[in-house]
């Protein structure tokens, strides 16, 4: 049975899907952003896990995720990087009758994506931006990369589009412009979810004795956010039922 590296675990999560979940916090990413959190989820470490111990755990609280509508998120660190076993883990939990979604930031193979996308019901997709700049600024990722692989997605599974607005990075017009063209360009059942920019994970990337690159830039106040929310739907964006 296939290990899998992970981080973290939590039985009841209610931000990363619809519903109550359990949310699998895999260990390992490459794409190094400067806002990032959780930056401790970073390295592979040397925590592991089986699908058979998830499914297990899921097994105690089954009543709360059937309930609610609610299921499996496998998160990261970025999952993708460890195919195999996301493969095993989310056949599994399909197989047990559990809904299956995965939250990635897209900067995987191909080959990655295909394989596990059989096994998912709803992608959560985490855009770090809309345009080549933020992204050179913000992440060791290219925007034409990110962009291929989430084409390849939302022609096959519902996503969620979750985009980070970021005063200064990805807030401006001329992101606001770039995002509409660009969820215009993918297909109709693609909603998005704004996730305002925090400061919360400071005290990680201090605690890793590592300089955190944003120092100094604000999060957005209410009334950018709901401004740039109703940019979006003006533009006939649909956005995730969690902004309403």
């Amino acid at each position: 049975m296939i290990k899998g590296y992970y981080h973290s675990k939590l039985s009841f999560g209610t931000v990363d899907g619809p519903g109550i979940r359990y949310v699998l916090f895999l260990a390992g990413c490459r794409m190094g952003c400067a806002f990032c959190h959780n930056p401790d989820t970073w390295a592979k470490g040397e925590q592991t896990i089986t699908a058979a111990e998830v499914l297990q755990e899921m097994e105690e609280y089954r009543n709360f995720y059937e309930s609610s509508g609610g299921g499996l998120t496998v998160s990261g660190g970025e999952p993708l990087l460890q195919p195999d076993f996301l493969a095993e883990l989310l056949a599994g939990a399909r197989q047990a009758g559990f809904q299956t979604a995965i939250d990635t930031c897209g900067l995987a193979s191909k080959e990655a994506i295909m394989q596990v996308l059989p096994h998912v019901d709803r992608v959560l997709f985490s855009l770090k931006g809309s345009t080549e700049a933020s992204y050179q600024a913000l992440t060791k990722a290219k925007l034409s990369v990110i962009r291929e692989n989430l084409l390849l997605i939302a022609r096959r599974k519902p996503v969620t589009l979750r985009y980070v607005l970021i005063p200064g990075y990805t807030a401006g017009k001329e992101s606001l412009s770039a995002l509409i063209r660009l969820v215009h360009s993918l297909p109709e059942t693609l909603e998005v979810e704004i996730l305002p920019y925090h400061t919360m994970g400071i005290a990680k990337w201090e605690a890793l004795g590592w300089d955190y690159p944003l120092n100094g830039v604000p999060e957005p106040t209410k009334e950018e956010q709901t401004e740039f929310r109703n940019s979006l739907r003006r533009a006939g964006i649909k956005l995730a039922a969690t902004e309403n």
